[in-house]
């Protein structure tokens, strides 16, 4: 993840949408064009929204997203392998194309692990946001609803994937990274955030 790369604050209209990402998986595995995937979804509903308002932002968003991984495999993995291991897949290509998401993973779950420290509370959250608030002009200027919405999203993503059992955890579970994808992200250079998934050499 380049440093340079700016600090959106998109997810909160673009969460962590695992059920979008396999359906945006699929039709990428059929071999659809990035257009006609949002004309299919938009006009399909195949999102099953109650409105069409975020159809098209999210459809994007879930294209961006899998197109960071760079790997067809990977991206056809999202759609074949077990549901587990495709949500493992999902939340690399999400830390990926998010700054705000690699660096939490990776400086506060993955430090955690290294540190064999399962404790986590909103205070980890609190903590991380302030200090970034410290660190950066952009996430500085960003209202107290962006950021507790934020919050939110982060804390819904580590529950998806099992890292906590519920929103109010106060204990980390341990996670098991696949070995296939492990392998995949030492290919793609990305072995900096291995710790987020609590897998060490």
């Amino acid at each position: 993840m380049d440093t340079n790369t700016p600090y959106i604050a998109s997810l909160t209209r673009e969460p962590f949408m695992f059920y979008e990402m396999k359906i945006t998986a699929k039709l990428l595995k059929e071999g659809l064009s990035e257009k006609e995937i949002i004309d299919k979804i938009f006009n399909e509903n195949l999102y099953q929204y109650p409105t069409e308002r975020s159809l098209k932002m999210r459809t994007r968003a879930c294209i961006r997203r899998l197109n960071t991984l760079e790997d067809k495999e990977l991206i056809d993995w999202v759609v074949d392998r077990p549901v587990d291991i495709s949500r493992q897949i999902c939340l690399y290509a999400m830390m990926k194309s998010s700054r705000l998401i690699w660096e939490f993973m990776i400086t506060v779950i993955g430090e955690k692990y290294r540190t064999r420290n399962f404790s986590y509370g909103r205070i980890d959250l609190n903590i991380f946001f302030t200090r970034l608030q410290e660190q950066n002009d952009t996430v500085a200027n960003w209202s107290e609803s962006t950021v507790n919405k934020l919050k939110s999203v982060v804390a819904s993503l580590l529950k998806e994937n099992g890292y906590i059992d519920s929103i109010n955890s106060s204990k980390l579970n341990e996670v098991l990274l696949d070995y296939k994808l492990k392998d995949k992200i030492i290919e793609n250079k990305d072995e900096t955030c291995l710790s987020a998934f609590n897998y060490f050499e």
